[in-house]
């Protein structure tokens, strides 16, 4: 039994050694994706600095050219008093006939829109400036999401490679023989991941294979809502889908949560509000330069930011393809060799990782009697509970293959429970 157990330890050795290398890979993709992942920060920060910038002087131009118009004609101020509730009322009863709730909610991010506007607002530039800010907070809001699962990320692999480098390796001397695996390539297939996912669980993490659930989960649905997004533009066209019935509930709840999100869509709702018209029909621009002036500021300032917008988008759009595919790389591989982070906490033994502790011949076969009867290795594996085994009577116990398929059996069981 010492031999074959010898054997069989150090096909499980080899088995480890093997392991061990592939969370050092692990460790190196994901030391990779971080000087990638900053240097991609960079890009966004630069992006979001020009566009936040632009966005200021069209604030400025705006509030310059809302006191030209005041000055101009005095009335707007009283109109939009006016205006607002009238705004206020129309959207919330249209949010109401398709979405089952949030009116209420809805009803206050309104009123704190309004009131911080100017009558400005309810023109075609003033509707731009409050559309480019919800995209910022939208933007804002994806990044945070994105920086917050890639730290989770981190912090996992640096367990995983923490726990890998104290397995104990070459535990007991090893006899010569043939049953040591040849190193192995890295197989690492597919670049994109997408599957229902399970909530993370924390280190330790019996469900090792888990680890990286909630990143995919995350940023693949993330990915779905970017295309999404890039298709409807909530941030321009966030009433979509009100004037007809949504197609189906999950169409519904798309549009009542853009909405909820979106509230300066809500503007757009003007030409149902007759205050509204009225400060649209007031502009003394003919006789007043400088206000052609500020609005040719304006609307040069809002392209610009418009730009840096769209620009930020697809920076971040592949910020997070890129970091979907390497965390489905990284998963993969963890799948391959995580298992083995497990062991920081065996005990040692003198005699090995594998034990074999009875081998019986089984019954002939009633079928081929003839036929060299079938082989029952009942073995413990690690600190794992015993295992009953079966090896084909056409492998004796002399054969080489003979512990090499005992080891390989017993293996791949733990693999699946740990995947368990």
């Amino acid at each position: 039994m010492a031999e074959l157990s010898a054997a069989g330890s150090k096909y499980i050795d080899g088995e480890v050694e093997n392991a061990v290398e592939g969370v050092k890979r692990m460790k190196a993709l994901m030391e990779q994706s971080s000087k990638e992942h900053r240097a991609a920060l960079r890009g966004l920060q630069d992006t979001k600095r020009h566009k936040e910038e632009a966005v200021q002087r069209a604030r400025a131009a705006e509030r310059r050219l809302a006191e030209r118009r005041a000055a101009c004609n005095g009335s707007a101020a009283a109109l939009w008093e006016e205006c607002k509730p009238c705004l206020k009322r129309t959207c919330v009863r249209l949010y109401s006939r398709v979405c089952h709730s949030g009116s209420a909610l809805l009803g206050r991010q309104l009123e704190e829109l309004l009131n911080r506007s100017s009558p400005f607002s309810v023109r075609a530039e003033g509707e731009r400036l409050d559309a480019l800010q919800e995209r910022a907070r939208w933007q804002e809001r994806r990044f945070a999401e994105l920086e917050e699962s890639f730290g989770l990320l981190q912090d996992g692999v640096d367990d995983i490679f923490e726990e890998s480098a104290r397995v104990p390796l070459h535990p007991f001397p090893l006899p010569a023989g043939p049953w040591r695996p040849a190193p192995r390539r890295f197989a690492v297939r597919g670049r994109r991941v997408a599957r229902q996912l399970q909530p993370f669980l924390s280190h330790p993490h019996p469900g090792f294979h888990r680890l990286f659930q909630p990143f995919l989960e995350l940023t693949q649905r993330m990915f779905e809502d970017a295309q999404r997004v890039a298709e409807s533009e909530p941030w321009r066209h966030p009433l979509v889908g009100f004037a007809a019935e949504p197609r189906n509930s999950t169409d519904e709840r798309m549009v009542c949560r853009e909405i909820r999100r979106n509230s300066a869509g809500c503007l757009k709702m003007r030409d149902e509000c007759e205050k509204c018209q009225e400060i649209l029909e007031l502009d003394c621009a003919d006789a007043d330069e400088e206000q052609e002036q500020l609005r040719e500021q304006l609307e040069e300032a809002l392209r610009l930011a418009e730009r840096f917008a769209r620009r930020y988008d697809e920076l971040l759009g592949a910020f997070q393809a890129d970091m979907l595919n390497t965390t489905g790389l990284l998963e993969q591989l963890n799948r391959q060799f995580g298992w083995v982070s497990r062991l920081a906490n065996l005990t040692q033994r003198d005699d090995g990782f594998l034990q074999v502790t009875t081998v019986l011949s089984k019954a002939p076969n009633a079928e081929d009697p003839s036929a060299p009867p079938d082989t029952q290795v009942t073995v413990q594996l690690f600190d794992e509970e015993p295992l009953v085994l079966t090896v084909p009577g056409a492998v004796p116990w002399d054969d080489p293959r003979f512990m090499e398929l005992v080891a390989e059996q017993a293996l791949r069981l733990y693999k699946q429970r740990a995947l368990e």
